[in-house]
């Protein structure tokens, strides 16, 4: 594969770029060409690098694909999009911390979330999108109620706000999101607020409503949605109030919610909830700060990891780690609801990226 080629040597076309783990039988990251009118899914190629991509995350200009490399040696990998798949851009690079979970980016830095060393970190960008060593690590400390899952912490995620002045941090260990600063010339990150989430809840994920001042943080250790107020001016993170994820009051085993995705007009979210494999459809028609659970669907598969809104807005695409497969559904623009309309096969599917 040629590394200079760009986004623009393989034409318009849509594509999705799914990770997997490599341990679970995956196969790296696959490839797929999106008919835009199906939403059908038609593998191309596969890449494995590394092990275990099982996050995957876009330049701001779209020319460069990240991944983490899920291991106990962590690693971050940068590529470029060609027309016969991937080309790896530079050398892996450890990102400083185990078991890196997420990333995404932040002007000319790359954001990693370590749950195995409760950590961050921050790497630099290149001119061309590829990466160097951590500039920064930022250590988590703390525990939760859980002793089997929360004896310390784990970061789970990381993400700028959208007003690109603050990087937040989702730590499932320690029931809380920490509000950071990252210098812009160093790197450096530095803890400014942390808020404190319901005991034992085991925070994972967190997505901001598009217009950017209200937050939803979905828990893994209790099926719930936390709402949150957010303040870009100060750089705090207010909890105001807390919804419930599944219509059962008795379900047939534990369930662990894993990731929300809202809508691009602002009217809709999901959660992805594993053990009862189910999406959760939530109204945002009465106001973004007051979701109300509407339905739960069946999420084509086993143990959804990852949810993705399609560009249209019509369309939503789940990663199933377990049944090796991505499903996706039509929605409903008026309710909402899902419609299933299509499956993939995808071994040990754990994230998906559109572009």
């Amino acid at each position: 594969m040629d590394g200079s080629a760009s986004t623009t040597d393989r034409g318009a076309g849509l594509r999705a770029y799914i990770g997997s783990f490599t341990a679970g039988g995956g196969r790296g990251i696959t490839v797929a060409a999106v008919d835009r009118a199906t939403g059908t899914l038609t593998p191309l190629a596969a890449v494995n690098s590394v092990d275990n991509p099982s996050c995957l995350a876009l330049a701001h200009d779209g020319q460069v694909l990240y991944a983490v490399s899920d291991c106990d040696d962590g690693l971050a990998v940068a590529y470029r999009p060609t027309a016969s798949g991937l080309a790896l851009l530079g050398r892996p690079v450890p990102v400083g911390g185990r078991g890196p979970t997420h990333l995404s980016v932040s002007g000319n830095r790359l954001l990693t979330a370590h749950y195995a060393s409760g950590s961050v970190s921050s790497l630099p960008l290149a001119a061309d999108g590829s990466l160097a060593h951590p500039a920064s690590v930022l250590s988590h400390q703390g525990s939760g109620p859980d002793t089997d899952r929360q004896r310390g912490p784990h970061a789970h995620q990381v993400l700028p706000d959208p007003s690109g002045r603050w990087v937040l941090s989702v730590d499932l260990g320690t029931d809380s999101v920490r509000v950071c600063s990252l210098d812009p010339e160093t790197g450096a990150l530095h803890v400014h607020t942390e808020t404190a989430l319901r005991a034992g809840s085991g925070p994972r994920h967190l997505v901001f409503h598009p217009h950017g001042a209200v937050a939803y943080v979905v828990h893994e250790l209790m099926p719930q949605l936390t709402v949150c107020r957010w303040d870009a001016a100060a750089g705090l993170l207010t909890p105001v109030g807390e919804v419930p994820l599944c219509s059962r009051t008795a379900p047939a085993e534990r369930e662990y919610p894993s990731v929300g995705a809202v809508s691009g007009d602002g009217r809709f979210l999901w959660v992805a909830v594993r053990g009862s494999n189910l999406i959760a459809t939530l109204s945002l028609l009465d106001g973004a700060g007051r979701p109300g659970l509407t339905e739960t669907t069946g999420c084509g598969g086993s143990w959804p990891r990852d949810l993705v809104v399609d560009p249209s807005g019509s369309r939503l695409y789940v990663s199933n780690e377990w049944s090796g497969d991505v499903t996706w559904f039509d929605a409903d623009p008026l309710t909402g609801r899902l419609r299933h309309a299509g499956r993939a096969e995808v071994p040990a599917a754990a994230c998906l990226v559109l572009a």
